[in-house]
């Protein structure tokens, strides 16, 4: 199933690394469910039904997955358990395909505008400075020219964390301090990414759900001032969430998806969690493509999202 002349080798270890302790948990269960049964019958499905429930897939996401198995199961009198595997995953992916959630397989896919404008919202904690980091890294490995801008000015931790990782990563950061205005730290951004020429604009916002007006009246802002230079800026509001919360990263979504026109998702810190499943269900829920996912520590731990090599990794 897997596209493994595009999805290199390397990549996909380590992909299959960061989802081990999701593929571990479904795993096991998958196996209890099926033993010393041959048939897919409704005590199967009502098991399968559990296990996609208890991996953070979420409960309208499960019923249409189950639909969908049972609309197999009932053209073919015949499945035995072991295609359950093999339908299990092909229902994910075509799910995950209606959701318009894409299968590029690295960070040079075709950027439709010049700068390319990402503005990333998140709470605080869920790996938003790392995330941006890490974007900044892989769109440079990829040939591109990356400008930063912080305008998360709430937090003096954040101005600082993000122009560590822009020294580190040796992409320029445009920074007014703690204190200053997102908006103005906004269009400066945009600014000199116009006139540098730059190919990608990274611009971190304050993560902050306490006030919900607040923050939405602060993004309306920075989107109108962006819109001044580029008429569609931002043209990606990629929203961050730690999937090893489950259920949290569902309900951290649906806040900021009411207060903004999220319209990509970033999944990380899938390594260190088994509720892996989250991605499934929240692509579903918000029909938001998930475009990133970080599944370790280190730079190239952060990947474009994959549907088909994501779903091979967790049921193969």
């Amino acid at each position: 199933m897997g596209l493994f002349n595009l999805f290199s080798k390397d990549k996909k270890e380590n992909l299959d690394k960061g989802l081990a302790k999701t593929k571990e948990s479904v795993f096991s269960k998958l196996s209890r469910a099926v033993a010393g049964k041959s048939k897919v019958d409704d005590e199967v499905l009502d098991n399968l039904e559990e296990i996609l429930v208890t991996s953070d897939v979420g409960v309208d996401t499960t019923l249409k997955i189950i639909k969908r198995i049972e609309a197999r199961v009932a053209q073919d009198k015949y499945l035995g358990t072991a295609e359950l595997n093999i339908i299990l995953k092909e229902e994910i992916v075509a799910l995950l395909q209606e959701n318009n959630t894409s299968d590029n397989t690295d960070f040079n896919f075709e950027l439709k505008h010049k700068p390319y404008v990402i503005l990333v919202v998140g709470v605080n904690g869920v790996g938003k400075t790392t995330t941006i980091g890490k974007l900044a890294y892989q769109f440079k490995q990829a040939g591109r020219s990356v400008l930063l801008g912080a305008a998360d000015t709430f937090r003096a931790a954040a101005v600082d964390q993000l122009v560590i990782w822009a020294n580190r990563v040796d992409v320029p950061i445009i920074n007014q301090g703690m204190g200053a205005d997102p908006a103005s730290v906004a269009y400066d951004t945009l600014s000199s990414a116009i006139s540098q020429n730059t190919d990608v604009v990274i611009i971190d916002t304050a993560g902050r759900l306490h006030n919900k007006v607040n923050l939405m009246n602060e993004l309306t802002k920075i989107k109108r001032v962006m819109e001044k230079l580029i008429p569609d800026a931002p043209h990606e509001i990629l929203l961050i969430l730690d999937a090893s919360t489950g259920q949290n990263a569902i309900e951290q979504a649906k806040q900021f998806t009411a207060a903004t026109e999220v319209n990509a998702l970033a999944l990380t810190k899938l390594d260190g969690t088994a509720k892996g499943g989250v991605v499934i269900g929240i692509s579903d829920q918000f029909k938001i493509p998930v475009k990133y996912i970080g599944i370790g520590e280190k730079m190239e731990d952060l990947q474009v999202f994959n549907r088909t090599e994501f779903v091979d990794s967790l049921f193969n």
